[in-house]
């Protein structure tokens, strides 16, 4: 068994209420973060508006701490007693991922986020990009069309769907040669080129503070998002921090991974079912389980 965390655009107002009314370890999550963080971040996760929380200096600790509350509610309630492989998380969800492997302390973490969407959100307001998900191109179609167009591969989401980036036009270049060789592209509501080089200087400002941050070697092996390889030491984890904003989301390859180790149940903490469904993509015979309701904790309890 491995636990996925969800990233960025996962989110909605009033994700993660019903385990933080019925939880008090879920409730001592988002306490930790308000105090942490100096901001009303559960009135915000709780109430919006849902502009304020969409806003990625907002979203990413918001997204962390959600993750986290619900996967605290699983180990109070008893719903989840094996340990897992593996843990692992989509571009932000990898924060929650360290977290709960034991590699970062939750306050860390969410200092961390917070100054990487900050970062995230300066460098876009810098060097404007966007993204747009492309589906349905082979790997040797999505080389020409990045070459042609000056974009770059963002996340390898699934066997059929990876996700590009770059300025807007170079992706809406993309899309339309996408297109033109029987693809789909559908272009993202994002803010700007994540994982991509337009990302530089949040990648370099982020360095900084990681080198500062306080970092143990994880209890959990931890999928690391940049090289689909599993982290297991304090030195591999701080690498993978460095580089992990301006490199492509190995999603597909970790999967992929975890599953060749053996894994074959998911369980997806945090808000939304995205990771689930790229998951399923990934194979037969995987069984996904999604832990971000008082529901849910019912279901993983009985899997």
């Amino acid at each position: 068994m491995a636990i996925i965390f969800p990233g960025q655009g996962s989110h909605q107002v009033g994700a993660g209420r019903d385990l933080y009314d019925a939880y008090p370890l879920a409730r001592e999550v988002f306490r930790r973060a308000d105090e942490t963080l100096a901001i009303p971040l559960t009135k915000l996760c709780f109430e919006g508006p849902e502009d304020h929380l969409r806003d990625t200096a907002n979203a990413q600790p918001a997204i962390l701490t959600v993750s986290l509350a619900c996967l605290a509610a699983a180990l109070e309630s008893g719903a989840l007693r094996r340990q897992p492989a593996f843990v692992a998380g989509h571009s932000l969800g990898e924060f929650s991922a360290l977290v709960a492997a034991g590699a970062l302390d939750l306050e860390d973490a969410l200092s961390l986020v917070a100054t990487r969407g900050r970062l995230m959100r300066d460098a876009s307001q810098r060097r404007p990009g966007t993204m747009a998900a492309l589906i349905g191109l082979s790997d040797a179609a999505l080389d020409e069309v990045c070459r042609d167009s000056g974009v770059e591969p963002c996340n390898y989401n699934s066997p059929s769907q990876v996700v590009i980036g770059g300025p807007v036009a170079a992706v809406e270049k993309a899309s339309r040669l996408a297109k033109e060789r029987g693809a789909r592209a559908l272009p993202l509501n994002v803010s700007g080129a994540f994982h991509t080089s337009l990302m530089e200087p949040a990648a370099q400002g982020f360095a900084a503070a990681v080198d500062v941050c306080p970092i143990r070697d994880p209890s959990i092996p931890i999928v690391a998002n940049a090289t689909a390889e599993p982290l297991t030491t304090a030195a591999a984890v701080r690498q993978e921090l460095r580089q992990q904003i301006i490199r492509p989301v190995l999603w597909r390859q970790s999967v992929l991974k975890m599953t060749s180790a053996g894994v074959t149940t998911f369980v997806e903490a945090g808000p939304g079912r995205v990771l689930s469904g790229l998951v399923k993509r990934a194979g037969r015979g995987l069984t996904t389980l999604s832990l971000d309701s008082a529901d849910s904790l019912d279901t993983l309890r009985h899997a």
